[in-house]
């Protein structure tokens, strides 16, 4: 099975139809993120038989010239705040030093699915899209990666993401919980979480590749 089978399937469905009635009428009428071509790139990157990691995030960057179908990555070269966190917990994780910019495609084409649980917005309006039922296609999408085999880890930062647990049922599976990268919660739990190295000692024990974290 591919994405665009698992995609095809909720297509056919009530709420998604619905869904994306809103989603056509809204990037008709108003700026939205991330481009139209876009709000499913992270299905494409990843390939569904690819995926180890998942990194849930919350709605797309709502500034111009940032989202790109990726939760935390940038085009831009100005780093969002949460990325800089991000980056400074992985040089503190892994002992290394980083200096590149906000493009997370090359974890994605490794096998972290960068996935946010709403996956479009409106321009300046953060959550603006959020009851437009991109939730219930995200859950279903954590649900059918959870009854999957592989190895998977499931990173989950913050709140909002830490609720998703419950979806989690595949013991086989690694869950990461920790606070939120962004600097209102990062020092509450996001520093030192070491989430990085985490992951990649479960996928060696799991006999699979390890992420290469920095380009």
């Amino acid at each position: 099975m591919e994405w665009i089978d698992f995609i095809n399937k909720e297509k056919k469905q009530d709420y998604f139809i619905n869904l994306m009635k809103k989603v056509e009428e809204e990037y008709k009428n108003h700026t939205c993120y991330p481009e139209y071509k876009n709000i499913f790139h992270a299905f494409e990157e990843t390939p569904l038989n690819n995926v180890k990691v998942v990194i849930l995030g919350q709605d797309p960057y709502h500034e111009p010239n940032q989202a790109h179908g990726l939760a935390f990555s940038v085009l831009c070269d100005k780093l969002p705040p949460s990325l800089v966190n991000i980056y400074k917990e992985m040089e503190s994780d892994l002992g290394i030093k980083i200096n590149q910019d906000g493009n997370l495609d090359y974890l994605a084409k490794q096998g972290v699915l960068l996935l946010n649980t709403v996956l479009t917005v409106r321009e300046h309006e953060a959550f603006s899209h959020k009851n437009f039922g991109w939730v219930t296609f995200t859950d279903h999408v954590i649900q059918f990666l959870d009854s999957l085999d592989q190895p998977m880890v499931f990173i989950l930062w913050g709140s909002p993401s830490q609720k998703k647990k419950a979806l989690l049922k595949n013991k086989k599976h690694l869950i990461i919980e920790s606070a939120h990268p962004s600097p209102l919660s990062a020092y509450r739990g996001f520093f030192g979480s070491k989430p990085f190295s985490k992951t990649n000692e479960y996928l060696y024990e799991n006999n699979c590749n390890e992420i290469v974290w920095y380009k």
